[in-house]
């Protein structure tokens, strides 16, 4: 995943403390839940903690998926009895038996497609996560990232062939977006030493997205995106192009970025599609600060100026609301915040107080 620590806001230690108590909450809440169930006979309507004892929790599975990301990824910030909870619940969820009843489920073939390609991706992600902690030697992490592996290892397998599968992206601003899960996938397969699923995305995107000029910024955004598919796009080109993104980007970025500059109007927060909007802020933030990186002014100064009003628009919203928006919107507040080569905030060190190590 591209660094997007460039002028990352501070995040003190209260700031984790409220986000890692509203992960933890929203993971184990079990209801509204919005079940993505493919119905096969009439006996087939089963609870969510049924038929996905890891993921249960969190509105929807996706969410519960990249939320059990969000408290990894917070975890060693935060006071002994809060990450005591943390590793209780990943001990009682993270279990050989449960993910092997997750992977039934999905390997049904009528449900090939469920949660592709947003769930797929974000359970990549949250295996290369587990694998970094169980590497820095957390107490449990290697129990939970080898619990989690034949999951993640078949649908890494399976994302690979879809791609090779696919004729054409989704540039949608919602989980079907194909550029954002290309994204996570991309870390995850060079993470893993994971060659087919590597050179599938990097051929898909060269394909999809290599000859893309002047993009249509202005219909951006739409109103229940919570990804930008311009700015999910650049970034993705930026981690296969390599050296070849500068030339790429000067024939794809339109003449005026106005478009990505101003953050959204977030009209109703209770409203679980229009509160996508905050997390469109959050990501945009995250693509605007990484962008800056490797393009070149004036377009670099505008895009960090840009990347903090964004975050500053939807940081007092992330948690304390309806949960139409707490179950998911700690995640998208990370990925603007955090350095994502690491663990930690970078305005904390890793404590010393008798925290965990």
């Amino acid at each position: 995943m591209p660094n997007s620590s460039i002028e990352a806001p501070a995040i003190d230690a209260s700031d984790a403390l409220r986000l890692t108590e509203c992960a933890l909450a929203v993971v184990q809440q079990r209801y509204p839940h919005k079940l993505d169930h493919l119905i096969l006979h009439a006996q087939d309507q089963p609870l969510p903690q049924q038929i996905h004892p890891v993921f249960s929790g969190c509105y929807d599975w996706h969410s519960s998926v990249h939320m059990h990301w969000s408290l990894l990824r917070l975890s060693r910030v935060v006071p002994p009895p809060l990450a005591a909870a943390i590793a209780a619940h990943f001990d009682a969820h993270f279990t050989p038996d449960k993910v092997a009843q997750e992977r039934a489920y999905a390997a049904q073939p009528e449900r090939a497609g469920f949660e592709r390609p947003y769930g797929w991706a974000w359970l990549l992600k949250l295996q290369d996560e587990l694998d970094a902690h169980a590497a820095s030697g957390l107490p449990g992490a290697s129990a939970w990232a080898q619990a989690l592996r034949p999951l993640s290892r078949e649908l890494a397998t399976r994302f690979a062939a879809f791609l090779g599968d696919s004729h054409y992206p989704v540039r949608a601003g919602t989980h079907a977006n194909s550029a954002f899960a290309m994204l996570l996938a991309l870390d995850h397969a060079r993470a893993q030493s994971d060659l087919p699923l590597q050179r599938s995305i990097e051929r898909a995107a060269q394909a999809w997205f290599g000859a893309d000029r002047d993009y249509p910024v202005a219909y951006e955004p739409g109103g229940t995106d919570f990804l930008s598919p311009g700015l999910c796009e650049a970034l993705l080109m930026r981690e296969v192009l390599g050296a070849g993104f500068a030339a790429w980007w000067s024939g794809f970025a339109p003449a005026a970025l106005a478009g990505w500059l101003e953050p959204a109007v977030v009209s109703r927060r209770r409203d679980a599609q229009l509160v996508h909007l905050d997390g469109l802020n959050l990501s945009r933030a995250w693509c605007l600060a990484a962008l800056a990186t490797s393009v070149p002014e004036p377009q670099a100064s505008a895009l960090r100026d840009a990347a903090r009003r964004h975050r500053a628009a939807a940081w007092p919203h992330v948690t304390g609301g309806d949960f139409a928006a707490t179950h998911w919107l700690v995640s998208f507040a990370l990925l603007a915040a955090l350095e994502e080569k690491g663990f930690l905030p970078p305005v904390l060190s890793r404590p010393s107080d008798g925290m965990p190590p």
